[in-house]
């Protein structure tokens, strides 16, 4: 048996990409824009069925810092983060020279905690500084909880990005995540459910708002014969090489949400019969996850050495990647200065947990040496 590297998060290719930026290759549209990009964004418009219009962008990145832009979001003002994402879900705020404000997890969803979101919108208020947007994210492909969250944006009027770059095709009552906020945000890196080699999508039910933001996208160049510019702008669109190869992966976006939810139910047949581990899963029917990675608490056993980090170490002998969960923002050294509200949820998932190969290109070859690690890590224990 070949001890080929077994990764975190790959793609899975259908065979059409190549097609397509063939196509953008043979016109020679080879640039930001054009028909693979149109195209693109009508199909994530269709998967989506929710009236709401979708936007190409080079990066989901890109996608939060155009929300921000479009929200009004300027030096100064406060906007209410989740702790527990990835540092792209919060780097936009700086570029506006805004402030983070940090709110902790709850253990259901493991996002942006209710309770402590509205004690922290209280007393930012009490000192005088609303928040001008919340940034909420789905993260691992598990919905937050939406009626809670957005029942307390609603009674303070604050409007929220809906960060579902880990969650495209999860969905909540069966509407499908990334078209219940103000503006949702989709990311298509190498490592998501499907992909553009890189790029995100903004999503929007305004046509007004999609044209501005495209018109900020493309450099904002006013409509005139020469290069004028009457407003900042930015090189966000997506490439129409790029689109070329997403509109490849819509081929196969269903198969690959298949392939990581059965990644997850492979995991919960080893687990069920080891203690001290808790695979991480939707609370109930009205949460449906992608599953984008599996990932497991792991309750410290200090006799046994048995935690997250002596597990991922065993894999890692076995040539298999795993990752600790994202380390809370608040808690990282560029965020670190800024106000933070909650417990330590976060922080106690942050030191338990770890994300498993979850990939949809991962072969029956693959899931046997996964098996046999873990088993052996546990049976030496």
């Amino acid at each position: 048996m070949e001890n080929n590297r077994v990764f975190l998060s790959l793609s899975q290719q259908s065979g059409f990409e190549q097609d397509y930026v063939k196509n953008a290759l043979d016109s020679n549209w080879i640039t930001s824009g054009g028909p693979n990009v149109s195209e693109f964004e009508e199909k994530l418009e269709n998967y989506i069925d929710d009236e709401s219009l979708v936007v190409a962008l080079n990066s989901g990145t890109s996608a939060i810092h155009l929300a921000l832009i479009l929200l009004g979001v300027a030096s100064g003002d406060e906007v209410i983060c989740q702790s527990m994402t990835f540092s792209a879900s919060v780097n936009p705020v700086l570029y506006q020279g805004a402030i983070p404000v940090f709110v902790d997890s709850e253990f259901d969803t493991w996002n942006i905690c209710p309770e402590n979101l509205e004690i922290a919108i209280k007393d930012r208020i009490q000192k005088g500084k609303k928040p001008k947007a919340i940034i909420a994210v789905h993260i691992y492909g598990n919905p937050y909880k939406i009626d809670e969250i957005h029942s307390i944006a609603d009674k303070y009027q604050i409007p929220i990005i809906e960060d579902s770059a880990e969650a495209l095709g999860s969905s909540y009552k069966s509407k499908k995540c990334g078209t219940f906020g103000d503006f949702g945000v989709f990311s298509f890196n190498g490592n998501k459910i499907i992909t553009a080699s890189s790029g995100g999508g903004l999503i929007t039910k305004s046509k007004l708002l999609k044209e501005k933001a495209i018109f900020y996208a493309n450099q904002s160049k006013d409509k005139a014969i020469h290069y004028q510019h009457s407003e900042v702008g930015y090189n966000y669109r997506m490439s129409n090489i790029c689109a070329g190869i997403g509109l490849g992966q819509m081929h196969i976006l269903d198969e690959n949400i298949n392939a990581r939810r059965e990644m997850h139910l492979f995991y919960e047949s080893i687990f069920k019969d080891i203690p001290n581990v808790k695979l991480y899963q939707s609370i109930n029917e009205d949460y449906f996850s992608n599953y984008w990675l599996s990932t497991i608490l792991i309750e410290p056993d200090i006799e046994n050495n048995i935690n997250g980090e002596s597990l991922r170490k065993g894999l890692e002998i076995a040539n298999i990647e795993s990752r600790p969960l994202w380390k809370p923002l608040h808690l990282q050294p560029v965020f670190e200065k800024y106000p933070y509200y909650g417990n330590k949820v976060a922080e106690d998932l942050f030191k338990k947990g770890l994300c498993l190969p979850s990939g949809s290109n991962l072969t029956s070859e693959d899931r046997n040496r996964i098996k046999e690690a873990i088993c052996l890590f546990f049976e030496k224990k």
